[in-house]
C-alpha cells in the first residue's frame, strides 16, 4: 500500500509541471485575445515589432526559400527524367512549396530567429523586475509586451510565407531553364496551374496559425523566466524548442483537415 502510495506521488509530481504549464499558458493565450480590440493598441510597439519580425527576417527567408525550390527541382529532376516527366518540375515544385515546405521553413526561420529573441527580451525584463515595475505603474504587461508581438506576428509571417514561396518557385526555374532545358513558359504555366485555391488556402492558414504560436510560445516562455541570466538563456531554448515541435505538430493536423474535406 505504502509503495502504490508513493508511485501515485511521483506520478502525480511528475504531471504536476506539464499541466500548470498548460494552464498557465492557456490563460496568457486567452487573456491577449480578450485584449486585441482594447486600448490602447500601441500602435508604435507593432510597427517596430513588424520592422523586426518581417524586415529582420527577410534575408534569410529569402535564402531559405530560394534553395529550398533548388534543391527541391534538383531532387525531382533525376527521377523525372527517368519517366520522361521533366515538365512536371514546375507543378511539383509549386505544390511542395505552397502546401508544405514554405510555410513550414519560414516558419522554423522566424521560430528560431524571433521567438528567442522574445523570450529573451522579456526574460530579461523579467529578471530585471521592469515587468514588475510596469504593473505598479499601472500598465498590463500582456497588452503592452504581447499584444504587439501577437500582431506583428500573424500579420508578417503570412507575407514573408508568400515572398519565400515565389521565390523558391523562382529558384525552381533557375534549375529547369539552366539544367534541365526547360523552356519559360512551360516551367511557369504548370506551375500556374498545378495550384488551386486549396493549395493557397492551405498555405495562408499554416503561417497565421504558427504565427499565433510562434509569438505565444515566445512571450510565455519570456514572461515565466526565472533564475538570472541563466534562466534567460533557459527560456530562449525552450521557446525555440517548443514552437519548433508545434510547427510540425500542427502542420501535420492542418494538412489532415484540408486533404480530408
Amino acid at each position: 500500500m505504502l509503495a502504490s502510495d508513493f508511485q501515485g506521488s511521483v506520478l502525480l509530481d511528475f504531471l504536476k509541471t506539464p499541466v500548470l504549464s498548460i494552464q498557465e499558458f492557456s490563460l496568457l493565450v486567452g487573456r491577449t485575445i480578450r485584449n486585441l480590440p482594447r486600448r490602447p493598441h500601441y500602435g508604435k510597439d507593432i510597427i517596430l515589432q513588424m520592422d523586426i519580425i518581417g524586415v529582420g527576417s527577410l534575408p534569410i527567408v529569402l535564402l531559405t526559400g530560394f534553395f529550398s525550390g533548388v534543391v527541391m527541382a534538383l531532387q525531382m529532376s533525376k527521377a523525372l527524367r527517368t519517366y520522361g516527366a521533366v515538365s512536371q518540375t514546375g507543378p511539383i515544385v509549386a505544390i511542395t512549396l505552397v502546401r508544405e515546405l514554405g510555410p513550414v521553413l519560414t516558419a522554423l526561420v522566424v521560430a528560431g530567429r524571433n521567438a528567442s529573441g522574445m523570450a529573451s527580451e522579456l526574460g530579461s525584463m523579467k529578471v530585471t523586475e521592469q515587468i514588475d515595475a510596469m504593473r505598479a505603474l499601472g500598465t498590463d504587461p500582456v497588452q503592452k509586451l504581447v499584444k504587439p508581438r501577437l500582431i506583428a506576428t500573424c500579420m508578417m509571417l503570412p507575407c514573408l510565407t508568400a515572398i519565400a514561396d515565389f521565390v523558391g518557385i523562382t529558384g525552381g526555374f533557375m534549375i529547369a531553364y539552366f539544367l534541365l532545358s526547360l523552356t519559360a513558359s512551360e516551367y511557369w504555366n504548370g506551375a500556374y496551374r498545378a495550384l488551386d485555391y486549396q493549395d493557397i488556402a492551405e498555405g495562408m492558414l499554416k503561417p497565421f496559425v504558427f504565427a499565433i504560436v510562434i509569438s505565444m510560445v515566445g512571450c510565455y516562455y519570456g514572461l515565466r523566466t526565472t533564475g538570472g541570466t541563466q534562466g534567460v538563456g533557459r527560456a530562449t531554448t525552450q521557446a525555440v524548442v517548443v514552437a519548433s515541435v508545434w510547427i510540425f505538430v500542427l502542420t501535420a493536423f492542418i494538412a489532415k483537415i484540408f486533404i480530408t474535406f
